[in-house]
């Protein structure tokens, strides 16, 4: 079986680094946070950027000058790694996202593949937070393939059911983009559940052979189905984005301890983990040369 390519989720966007000290926010977390991965086996490091004011780090940010800092600050402390950018925002307005694209010119960018409306719902059965559309109609799912082309970024297909992966395809048959790159997100209350008899049939409906991984959202519940993923083939992907649990359900301190288990699933099935060279050849996404021509374009 193949190498497996693990991919580490920094620190998404969603948690307040106030409740919740481990999630690296500053550039220099960031970057010391993707070291550890790097160590643990992490060739990919998949990045939100947060706002740097002092008190502000639980909401994100789109200026590119935070973009550049935390992107370069990655690749100098881990040298080769492949950085796999952001984009998701709710409402027409783009503009942030694309400026840091063309800012950091990332090997590769997430683009979410479709709309979701976006629900959880508290003990009570009251909603955790007011029911939103996370809208992604196709003229925008468009206008961000176009300017991943630009910057020369990959799409990763963010995918939260089964239309959407289908969806995909048609994107590629349409023309609206060249190459397809999976990721089934798993775990949110108004998407697909973590499961893993559902991940399975999913790999009937991407693109050909098109590479892929999952992101799954939870506790301890997770851990199976990454399980799972490794023994099909696919990449894998864990974070403090995604979840603050490690297998046996002690807290994690820190996303190198996530990816040290992450790891360990992709040995359980008998695969080698790829570095990041590896992964470039895998991925076909060019030599570290590349990965050094774009740290000079960001600076």
């Amino acid at each position: 079986m193949s190498k497996a390519i693990l991919t580490c989720a920094l620190n998404g966007v969603l948690t307040d680094p106030r409740q919740h000290p481990m999630v690296p926010v500053s550039p220099q977390q960031m970057a010391q946070s993707a070291r550890e991965a790097s160590d643990a086996g992490a060739s990919i490091m998949h990045i939100h950027f947060r706002c740097q004011a002092p008190g502000m780090a639980h909401l994100p940010s789109w200026e590119p000058d935070v973009a550049a800092e935390a992107v370069n600050a990655i690749r100098s402390a881990c040298p080769g790694v492949i950085i796999n950018q952001t984009t998701g925002v709710i409402g027409t307005d783009i503009s942030g996202p694309v400026a840091c694209l063309k800012r950091t010119r990332p090997e590769i960018a997430a683009c979410n593949a479709g709309s979701l409306n976006y629900l959880k719902l508290r003990a009570d059965k009251q909603w955790a937070w007011p029911p939103l559309l996370f809208d992604n109609p196709v003229t925008k799912v468009k206008a961000f393939l176009d300017a991943m082309a630009e910057s020369g970024s990959r799409p990763e297909f963010e995918c939260f059911d089964v239309g959407i992966v289908r969806s995909v395809g048609l994107y590629i048959e349409n023309g609206m983009a060249e190459t397809a790159q999976y990721n089934f997100v798993m775990g949110v209350a108004s998407g697909m559940p973590v499961d893993g008899d559902l991940l399975a049939l999913l790999l009937k409906y991407r693109h050909k052979d098109a590479p892929w991984q999952t992101t799954l959202i939870g506790r301890t519940e997770i851990w199976p189905v990454h399980q799972r993923a490794a023994d099909l083939g696919g990449m894998l992907r864990t974070g403090l984005e995604d979840t603050f649990y490690l297998p046996g359900g002690q807290k994690a301190v820190s996303n190198g301890a996530l990816i040290e288990a992450l790891a360990q699933c992709a040995r359980n099935a008998g695969r080698e983990i790829a570095s990041p060279q590896d992964a470039r050849i895998m991925l076909h996404l060019g030599g570290a040369s590349h990965a050094e021509d774009r740290t000079a374009v960001a600076s």
